[in-house]
């Protein structure tokens, strides 16, 4: 079974709302019916509107959803990005490894629901100064207990891409999907886990000094979403 990320650009008459309305409603149950083993979908929307100041845009047009599929072979993917493709005015495939450092149980996704909270998208881009593997013995490595200890996320994936699926897919490396709690999207104490001034300058500073190791800040694009869960594996 391989997962497959798909960042879309919605069309450009339609609103952040009705694009959401438009792939949860036509696009998921499509895609249902051809028996995918897994599907879900980040949406940009007007729940995530309190965190704007979190977005970082580099590779812009930045995506305006993200629909994640897992299949038994991404050989046999043509069926689903030719539905994609008539929802959407772009997108681009991924072919991922996926790590789940922190598992989702404080808010377990229900079926077709939004997961509580906001659900953060990072594209990653691994700086020339890094071979991939000390890009990788950093992130995957040392970064992501100080992620964990420094931040209030409840959930944390990391997809390392394999290669691209798709023609002028834009180079990104990774791909990380971070769940926040709704508090997070406009205060920076809530996004560190801080009580106090002293702790979130503290998992502030640890955060950046970490990531400085392994990003190049001109290339990272950082997108909060609405995240809904249309099926899981195993279901």
């Amino acid at each position: 079974m391989e997962k497959i990320l798909y960042p879309l650009w919605k069309p450009e008459h339609l609103e952040a709302d009705e694009f959401r309305e438009r792939l949860l409603n036509t696009l998921a149950p499509a895609i249902l019916e051809l028996g995918v083993r897994g599907l879900r979908l980040s949406v940009v929307d007007c729940d995530v509107a309190p965190a704007a100041a979190l977005r970082m845009e580099n590779a812009r047009p930045v995506m305006d959803a993200m629909v994640s599929v897992w299949l038994d072979s991404s050989v046999n993917r043509a069926p689903v990005e030719e539905l994609l493709a008539k929802n959407c005015s772009r997108l681009a495939g991924y072919l991922v490894t996926e790590s789940e450092p922190i598992i989702n149980t404080a808010h377990p996704p229900q079926p077709g629901a939004r997961t509580f909270g906001m659900a953060q998208v990072v594209f990653l881009q691994r700086p020339r100064r890094l071979s991939e593997q000390q890009w990788l013995e950093i992130w995957l490595g040392s970064h992501t207990q100080v992620a964990i200890d420094t931040q209030s996320t409840f959930c944390y994936r990391q997809n390392v891409v394999v290669r691209p699926l798709t023609y002028a897919a834009p180079p990104f490396d990774a791909i990380i999907e971070e769940n926040f709690p709704p508090q997070a999207m406009n205060s920076q104490h809530a996004f560190y886990a801080a009580e106090d001034d002293e702790t979130l300058a503290a998992n502030s500073r640890a955060m950046l000094e970490s990531c400085s190791r392994f990003i190049d800040f001109d290339k990272i694009d950082v997108i909060p979403t609405s995240e809904y869960h249309l099926k899981s594996v195993g279901d």
